[in-house]
């Protein structure tokens, strides 16, 4: 569409000047000035600041940007993102940088801009670094979304999908790990950065709500990152249990870190001693759930999430706002607050999950 207008503009343009010079060679000359001006970026409409947009047309561009790819998290979100492309008729761009680099990821959102998308959705790396190339998205007129994490300008977000009620979350997180471990004892927190928006306010609400309802668990050690690897979540697992002789419980805020901590207790053969409870996907949890090294996992449906975040950008784009009764087609049970919409609630898996 910003395409459309800036060949639309070139031709009033080309059709003036030949009126002027009265001459074919002008009108030539001007022709191809006007072919000039559609094969270069059309950064014309981005400039005045106006909405970018395929104005309901069906050419929407729109950028989802996870924290990272190659991990079954962001590749299912992916997954869910592309086909709700294909379904409502809309491009749809997945990107994101091989590990959780904020650096990389600004650059990408760079990039897009620079291609000229219409919408651009931020899983953030680092809340704060992508802000100021999504001021750069706003000023050129890009619709900007935040999904799975919040950026830290919630001004620059027209809107932000969140998976679930984050207190309600973090709180039935620890509710999981006592049922799992007893309301007593030594526990640690595995997580997947120490600059991930969400996983910070999930620890802080689960800390919180765990000293209050559960005095007599106990925190070893402040939450340990894992650079979103399950790698790193297994050998940090083993120092864990060397280090805390009587652990008797690991709670993990990225899909990753469930899954390293309960290879790790498998290895070690401490199912029975140390429980393990956190965020994971369905598929990858099975074999560790099975054995008894994992003993619940927790996640909303991932794909829903890729598509409720192209869904809410296209009904941005079509000029819609926010409200508790939108109506997002697939989607019955969201709930709005705010910018922000929530997905729903998480569903657990245990043993009887897989029968």
């Amino acid at each position: 569409m910003k395409k459309l207008l800036a060949i639309l503009l070139a031709a009033v343009m080309v059709f003036s000047l030949a009126a002027c010079a009265g001459g074919t060679d002008a009108g030539g000359s001007a022709a191809a000035s006007a072919s000039a001006e559609a094969s270069a970026p059309a950064a014309d409409a981005s400039d005045t600041g106006e909405p970018a947009s395929g104005a309901g047309d069906g050419d929407y561009k729109i950028a989802v940007v996870p924290k990272l790819i190659g991990i079954p998290y962001f590749t299912q979100t992916g997954d869910g993102a592309k086909a709700a492309g294909d379904e409502i008729g809309v491009e749809v761009t997945y990107t994101g940088p091989s590990k959780a680099d904020a650096a990389e990821q600004v650059k990408m959102i760079e990039d897009l801009i620079a291609q000229g998308v219409d919408a651009i959705a931020v899983a953030p790396n680092d809340p704060a670094a992508v802000v100021p190339a999504l001021e750069k998205a706003k000023n050129a007129g890009i619709v900007c979304l935040d999904w799975d994490a919040p950026v830290d300008n919630e001004k620059l977000i027209d809107a932000s999908i969140h998976q679930i009620e984050d207190k309600e979350f973090a709180e039935h997180s620890i509710d999981m790990l006592v049922e799992a471990m007893g309301d007593s004892g030594d526990y640690a927190i595995l997580t997947g950065s120490l600059s991930a928006p969400n996983q910070n306010l999930w620890i802080d609400y689960a800390k919180t709500y765990a000293a209050e309802k559960y005095p007599n668990l106990n925190l070893v050690t402040d939450p340990i990152p894992t650079e979103e690897k399950q790698q790193e979540a297994y050998s940090k697992t083993l120092d864990l249990v060397k280090a805390y002789p009587d652990l008797k419980g690991i709670v993990g805020y990225a899909t990753v870190c469930p899954l390293g901590a309960a290879q790790a207790i498998r290895e070690k053969g401490l199912q029975d001693q140390i429980a393990v409870v956190g965020t994971a996907v369905k598929e990858d949890a099975q074999e560790f759930i099975e054995d008894g090294s994992l003993d619940i996992a927790f996640l909303w449906n991932t794909q829903d999430l890729g598509a409720l975040t192209v869904k809410v950008a296209k009904y941005l784009l079509d000029g819609n706002e926010l409200s508790n009764d939108m109506v997002i087609d697939g989607f019955p049970d969201i709930s709005v607050d705010g910018n922000v919409v929530y997905l729903g609630p998480p569903e657990d898996y245990t043993k009887d999950t897989y029968k």
